[in-house]
């Protein structure tokens, strides 16, 4: 599809390659319409880096955030005639401080930031999506003295708590991997858990009642799931509910731009999405204040020229 809403470099993304503006000429070259760039916010505790982030000060982090925003504006005015960049950025929930700094990060930049991947990458300030022992570490931290149904449940009811936080006090315009909290176990069927699934649903209500878009996110192909992000259970339950889908390659590179999208065609039609949307600036403000809209994509998705380059 011509449009991806979430994305990252090796030039302000410790664990993706390449340098921007290689992503956005490969987003040209494959004839992307509108591409979203989107790094990491900063975080705040230096417990919280990243391995690959050895030696990288916390002030060195928030300087490399504002440099991608430099960078990022630059090639979406340089770029502008060939492609429609956003600069954009994707969220971290570590602790509830990382929620207060976001919010004070939002009210520095300004404009600078056209709209917010809301995304959750951890549980009980533990990464669930960096490797698989990393995962059961923090499920691990959860009681099982009840069974492992039960510390399941309380896991996943921890990730869509946090979610929803996210949801409520930002109001992010596009919804990231909204199931990740899944990626080490795609079998894993929200509805046996019953007080997470009501959560999950609670979220899906909330994000459609103030506007977003939730990301069809091929990466999960790359991550070995049948499926992208969300899992076909959740996007049901978003379509019951009347939910808007964007998509997003989740790129870490220029070599991943589009990645697996030749994927999605064919999951859209299982699953039933029968409209796509996409972001577009716009002088109106939206329930965030930011001046981004979602658009549908008119005429029927399936047949754009996109599928067959």
């Amino acid at each position: 599809m011509p449009h991806s809403h979430h994305s990252h470099s090796g030039q302000f993304c410790k664990h993706a390659k390449g340098i921007l503006e290689d992503v956005v000429v490969e987003a040209i070259r494959q004839k992307f319409e509108v591409y979203g760039l989107t790094e990491h916010v900063p975080r705040y505790r230096a417990e919280d880096l990243y391995p690959e982030e050895a030696g990288v000060t916390l002030d060195e982090l928030a300087s490399q955030f504002e440099r991608f925003l430099d960078e990022a504006h630059r090639l979406k005015a340089k770029y502008a005639s060939q492609i429609t960049l956003l600069v954009g950025l994707e969220t971290e929930y570590i602790t509830g401080s990382d929620l207060d700094n976001l919010e004070r990060l939002l009210t520095h930049v300004g404009s600078r930031v056209e709209y917010v991947v809301g995304s959750v990458h951890h549980v009980n300030a533990i990464p669930i999506d960096f490797d698989v022992d990393t995962f059961h570490k923090a499920l691990d931290t959860l009681d099982a003295g009840f069974g492992a149904q039960h510390q399941q449940q309380v896991f996943l009811s921890r990730y869509f708590d946090a979610q929803y936080e996210l949801l409520r006090r930002f109001r992010p315009e596009i919804v990231g991997h909204f199931d990740l909290c899944r990626l080490y176990n795609p079998g894993l069927m929200f509805a046996d858990y019953p007080a997470a699934w009501v959560k999950a649903e609670r979220n899906i209500k909330f994000a459609i009642e103030y506007g977003a878009l939730f990301e069809v996110n091929a990466a999960a192909f790359r991550k070995g799931w049948d499926s992208a992000f969300p899992g076909r259970d959740v996007v049901k339950l978003i379509l019951k509910h009347g939910g808007r889908f964007a998509l997003s390659d989740d790129s870490h590179g220029p070599h991943a731009v589009g990645f697996n999208y030749h994927r999605l065609p064919e999951y859209l039609k299982e699953v039933g999405v029968l409209e796509l949307w996409y972001l577009q600036r716009s002088e109106v403000v939206n329930t965030a204040g930011r001046k981004v809209q979602p658009v549908q994509l008119q005429n029927k998705w399936q047949v754009h020229d996109f599928w067959f380059r």
